[in-house]
């Protein structure tokens, strides 16, 4: 038997998709939570085989919960289950520890195939996002760039942003430039649209 913990912050998408694998002979849905925040400790405690995280999600996205379940309960395996197959996220994905990556319109043959797979210690790529992956390459945003993108996203201020990270002024600003001309638009609010949309973010 095959122990799944779901994560997913809609509650419909999260019930319907335990009904879906329990359906499965070789499943069994042990945890679900609707918060990134709420990963590691349902992970801890139901033990299971394979997780599939949700990327956007409240207090923790899917990406740093997976990272989260790679340090503090090596063993599991993880999914990333998405909506949003965009080639930055796959990359991010693999180095958190994920093994694989599966975009939620999936058909549910090919998600139950995803799991097996996965428990088996193989990796599962939706093919036209590696291939997407592989065509644009790394992010060539640094960590602090991001993190500056990161905190800009909901129209911070430069203030808001330098109290938030702990930077002078003069470094986010900066680090915004910095992010401004490696994304190839004018301002920051593009910024952020673009890095968003590639997902490295």
């Amino acid at each position: 038997m095959i122990r799944l913990l779901l994560a997913d912050d809609q509650t419909l998408v999260r019930t319907a998709l335990a009904a879906l694998l329990d359906l499965e002979d070789d499943f069994e849905v042990v945890a679900q939570c609707g918060r990134g925040d709420e990963v590691v400790a349902a992970a801890r405690e139901a033990r299971p085989d394979v997780a599939l995280l949700d990327i956007e999600m409240p207090g923790m996205d899917g990406l740093a919960a997976a990272a989260a379940i790679t340090h503090e309960v090596p063993g599991v395996r993880m999914i990333i289950l998405t909506a949003f197959g965009r080639p930055g996220y796959l990359r991010r994905a693999m180095e958190a520890g994920a093994s694989g990556f599966v975009v939620k319109d999936a058909p549910a043959e090919q998600l139950a195939d995803a799991v097996r797979r996965v428990h088996r210690g193989e990796r599962v790529v939706d093919p036209a996002l590696a291939a997407a992956t592989l065509a644009g390459g790394a992010s060539p945003l640094t960590g602090r760039e991001r993190d500056v993108l990161v905190a800009a996203r909901d129209g911070a201020t430069v203030a808001d942003i330098s109290r938030k990270l702990f930077l002078s002024e003069g470094t986010v600003r900066n680090y915004l430039s910095a992010a401004i001309a490696k994304t190839g638009v004018r301002n920051r609010v593009e910024a952020v649209r673009v890095a968003d949309h590639r997902g490295w973010l």
